[in-house]
């Protein structure tokens, strides 16, 4: 069997430095892209799988991380994240009296507005989506916030790596250090690598604008060595553009431990996502994917449709993360209701363009070891090297 390690491995109890990206739910669906059945098709075939937990409140959390130690013995991570609208605290209610709900935000008019005549261009029939304990916010129990009840979670079932897709892991980096657990920090530009290396990431990772989902606007080839002097001697993965053997000796070639890979396991068999959404990731070249502030406020990789079009189009200013679910929520719901996934969220790549089929996560991490190993076998064939004496 082909050996390709890191000192990531050692750290992390694995065999390969492939990590999963710990993708989040998948446009119509309340499940992550990395579920449990992916995290461990990953872990199984030697990489490090990372659940997309953000959506799970504390007890659905839990169950999925005991399905994940049902179907593996190995260790994997959980990725959870850490912006403002998840740390903030519920506030506890009057003695036996439940806590008072926050009193949802403002959405300009003129917004909502703009939102029904981009349904109106498509023709998707205007639906309001259903309000209640099934609506878009996230409501932490009483005198915590959302992401500090899901912390309670992986310290309680002992998950050995804790990664952050956003965020600071300042709030919680003493406690997970005192259990042990091994933090990751995802950053898109040097000042945030800076940042979370000071607040505690034992790893940092340099994810390039090429990356699906949320992103950054640096190139992984410009970003990753510039976080790597940052931080030194941290050690520094690479994220964006890592969907091949050749791109993560690439990666290890200038310095990273490891990659982080998501779109290439966005069409594993595994992967918790329709296939409709799986062909357009295979049917793509690597200009059909777009940054649109669209469907969360913040920048995030799509394939192109033409909601994205419709909304660019119209100059909208996005609204903070959170406030944005909130004033695309009834626009998305009209779109499901009316048959037409093709415009819903399909995050990808750039790389989008170099996949071509869907397999089982196993053979695509195998095939990327065996790929990587043999290019970095092989380059001392192809480059001749003179060090002065």
């Amino acid at each position: 069997m082909t050996t390709l390690r890191t000192e990531l491995c050692d750290a992390l109890g694995i065999e390969y430095p492939i990590v999963l990206a710990g993708m989040g739910p998948v446009a119509g669906k309340g499940e992550p892209v990395a579920s449990a059945e992916l995290v461990a098709a990953v872990s199984n075939a030697g990489g490090l799988g990372v659940l997309g937990g953000v959506a799970f409140g504390p007890d659905v959390l839990r169950a999925k991380i005991r399905e994940i130690r049902s179907l593996t013995d190995r260790p994997f991570g959980v990725d959870l994240l850490l912006a403002s609208a998840f740390l903030q605290t519920r506030a506890r209610g009057e003695a036996g009296a439940p806590a008072p709900r926050p009193a949802p935000p403002r959405i300009p008019g003129e917004s909502l507005a703009a939102v029904r005549a981009i349904a109106e261009e498509l023709d998707v029939p205007w639906l309001e989506a259903p309000r209640g304990a099934s609506g878009p916010s996230m409501l932490p129990p009483e005198g915590k916030s959302w992401a500090g009840a899901q912390m309670e979670v992986l310290l309680e079932e002992e998950v050995p790596v804790f990664a952050s897709g956003l965020g600071s892991p300042a709030p919680f980096a003493d406690v997970l250090k005192a259990h042990g657990v091994k933090i990751l920090s995802l950053v898109g530009n040097v000042r945030a690598a800076r940042q979370v290396a000071e607040d505690g990431a034992d790893y940092v990772v340099a994810q390039g604008t090429e990356a699906g989902g949320h992103t950054g606007r640096i190139g992984t080839l410009a970003l990753l060595p510039q976080v790597m002097d940052a931080v030194a001697p941290r050690p520094v993965l690479a994220a964006g553009g890592i969907s091949s053997g050749r791109a993560l000796a690439g990666a290890l070639a200038l310095g990273a431990v490891g990659g982080w890979c998501g779109t290439v396991f966005l069409v594993s068999d595994e992967a918790n996502q329709p296939d409709l959404q799986k062909q357009r990731i295979l049917d793509a070249t690597a200009e059909q994917t777009t940054v649109t502030r669209l469907y969360s406020g913040k920048t995030m990789r799509n394939i192109t449709n033409p909601l994205i079009e419709a909304w660019e189009r119209h100059g909208l200013q996005a609204m903070p993360m959170g406030m944005q679910g909130l004033l695309v929520r009834d626009l998305l719901y009209s779109i499901e209701q009316a048959g037409r996934p093709d415009l819903l969220m399909n995050a990808a790549g750039q790389t989008a363009g170099m996949l071509n089929q869907k397999r089982p996560a196993a053979e695509i991490l195998h095939e990327m070891v065996e790929e990587a190993a043999g290019v970095l076998a092989n380059l001392s064939g192809r480059v001749t090297v003179e060090v002065p004496a």
